[in-house]
């Protein structure tokens, strides 16, 4: 496979207004992304709250992100996970046809499956598209672990998996993966651990925090992939706090308030069951946020 995703990508969120997808801030928001050097846009993953869309939406939110990109140099990843394969397949299959240049899927959710379990359900979403195909791993939200075995066998048994997001907030098991299979395009999924990943041998990261910073996260990965570490991990430092305070509440509740307060979203909207975060933890935000130059808010 050629020409893969690599570098900054941006798990987006989900604006919302009146409770229906806001399309057009939903657009405007992926093209300050690609004006401040994103490298890919991550549409309807856990930061888009895509457990709470339709089936219809979440593939509008696939088509926007698609339509947005298409005369730039910044792709699509899009999510295509369920706990449901078929469902999963569905996603995978109407994303290859928009025109998405690549898919991650999450692990599937609540049913905890075993370790054949997840091989089957990735091999068969993987094999019912054509295009370049990412695992999403993300124990504290799904309750599964794709463990190093089965991340191997399937990098090795099925031709278009060719990375995999790592949110176990665990340097050993990055560590671990890319020591067993150097050419796995390994993404750091924990804001706060970007640099050491790439340190390592990762190829790019999915950030939260970028929805904010696209600007800064971008200059951090870019200096890392050209082995400039030492200014990569001065912006990685300089980020932790702000990391920090968008995990404050469940994801994506702080980074959609950090949103609306720097005036990016008009209305702050979650589908329940998430709600707005504390009159506490929205001034911890605020506070933060001040020491930021939020470009293009």
């Amino acid at each position: 496979m050629n020409n893969l995703i690599t570098g900054a990508t941006t798990a987006l969120i989900t604006p919302f207004k009146n409770d229906q997808l806001d399309e057009a801030t939903f657009a405007k928001l992926i093209q300050r992304q690609i004006d401040n050097g994103i490298n890919a846009v991550c549409p309807v993953g856990t930061t888009g709250e895509s457990a709470t869309l339709s089936h219809d939406e979440h593939k509008r939110c696939i088509e926007i992100a698609v339509e947005v990109c298409k005369d730039s140099d910044t792709k699509v990843l899009a999510g295509a996970g369920s706990n449901a394969t078929h469902e999963a397949i569905d996603i995978a299959k109407h994303a290859q046809s928009c025109g998405v240049d690549a898919i991650f899927s999450v692990s599937p959710y609540y049913n905890k499956p075993s370790q054949e379990g997840l091989y089957q359900h990735y091999k068969a979403i993987a094999s019912a598209v054509e295009i370049p195909f990412m695992l999403y791993n993300v124990p504290g939200r799904t309750g599964v672990d794709i463990l190093p075995d089965t991340v191997v066998r399937l990098f090795d048994d099925v031709e278009n998996i060719f990375g995999i997001k790592e949110a176990t907030g665990s340097i050993e098991r990055a560590i671990e993966l890319l020591s067993r299979r150097p050419d796995l395009y390994l993404f750091s999924g924990d804001d706060a651990i970007d640099y050491p990943i790439l340190a390592n041998g990762g190829r790019g990261i999915t950030s939260v925090t970028s929805n904010l910073l696209p600007d800064m996260k971008s200059e951090l990965v870019a200096a890392a992939l050209s082995g400039d570490f030492k200014k990569s991990k001065e912006i990685n430092d300089s980020l932790y706090p702000i990391n920090k305070v968008m995990f404050c509440e469940s994801n994506p509740i702080p980074i959609k308030a950090a949103m609306y307060i720097a005036g990016l979203i008009e209305t702050l909207e979650y589908r329940l069951p998430l709600v707005p975060p504390s009159s506490i933890n929205m001034k911890k935000i605020e506070d933060i946020m001040k020491n930021y130059k939020i470009v293009g808010a």
